[in-house]
């Protein structure tokens, strides 16, 4: 039997979950994802002579502003009272690119792994923006959740 999808009534239609009989508990997640480019368009990155500015700087505080506004951006997300975003930008000469990975933590009757999510995705998306004048053919991939826990469905770790 497949497992049911809380974003769905009993009639197909979606709505927001009722969180509401949840109990509050400390909650975290964390996702990475990564940025491929060439070694040339790296190097500007570590040099930091992209001609858009810090690139690494401006995409943790993109991350960190996309987290805070996750509702406002998957529909059936709830607005949540984020007690904690961290976002590591780390240049890999072996992908060549940028991994980035996201932590969200909360006390809350919800989750944060949409937050974490969006919080990649957005600072990868800011990356490719900085250096787009560069190159234009980098690659955004591997994004996932690493680990949750916190909630009844308790701990998850890939």
């Amino acid at each position: 039997m497949a497992p049911k999808l809380t974003h769905f009534d009993e009639g197909g239609q979606a709505h927001m979950v009722d969180v509401s009989g949840k109990a509050i508990t400390d909650r975290i997640a964390v996702a990475e994802g990564h940025i491929i480019m060439s070694a040339d368009t790296l190097a500007l990155v570590i040099a930091g002579t992209a001609k858009k500015g810090d690139v690494l700087g401006i995409a943790r505080l993109a991350g960190i502003m996309a987290a805070k506004r996750t509702s406002d951006l998957i529909p059936l997300c709830h607005p949540l009272p984020i007690t904690k975003v961290t976002l590591d930008l780390s240049p890999d000469p072996a992908l060549p690119g940028v991994r980035i990975t996201a932590t969200v933590k909360t006390s809350g009757q919800t989750g944060v792994e949409m937050e974490a999510l969006t919080a990649v995705s957005v600072a990868s998306l800011t990356v490719y923006d900085m250096l787009k004048a560069a190159q234009k053919d980098m690659e955004i991939g591997g994004l996932r959740v690493t680990l949750k826990d916190g909630g009844k469905s308790g701990r998850y770790s890939a």
